[in-house]
């Protein structure tokens, strides 16, 4: 069973280092100018509201997809329906980190967040076994 999780996990290395390149050459992290936040304003919370919509939404999709699984099943052919809600859900996230980028580069911080969080949801048997097991599955 292994085996079937080896394309997942390098979809998820090439979404998370993909995003982490992006971060480090177009919002020159490197810089560290980052760290010095902006002020708190009205836009500026408009733009607080991405991240965290996107942190709900993606949790919410992925929980979404796999109530959506036959309990029937062998865990070996849930497999597909994982991938597809792990997927779903790094999009969601990698989608709020590139728009937290090009919308309002002062809060980069927050979409390295993003992105630090997405390397913690790697995907593994384990997991997909606690994730179904919660489900009722």
């Amino acid at each position: 069973m292994k085996d079937k999780f080896a394309p997942i996990k390098t979809m998820h290395f090439a979404l998370c280092t993909g995003a982490a390149l992006v971060y480090f050459l177009l919002g020159e992290v490197y810089k560290l100018d980052f760290l010095n936040l902006p002020e708190i304003d009205t836009t500026t919370l408009i733009y607080l509201i991405v991240p965290f919509s996107a942190l709900f939404a993606s949790n919410f999709m992925y929980k979404n997809i796999l109530r959506k699984v036959d309990p029937k099943l062998p865990m070996e052919s849930r497999i597909g329906m994982y991938q597809t809600a792990v997927i779903v859900r790094l999009a969601i996230l990698e989608g709020a980190a590139f728009a937290i980028l090009f919308l309002k580069k002062e809060l980069l911080v927050i979409g390295l967040f993003l992105i630090i969080y997405m390397a913690f949801l790697r995907p593994a048997e384990d997991a997909m076994k606690r994730d179904f097991h919660l489900m009722g599955k």
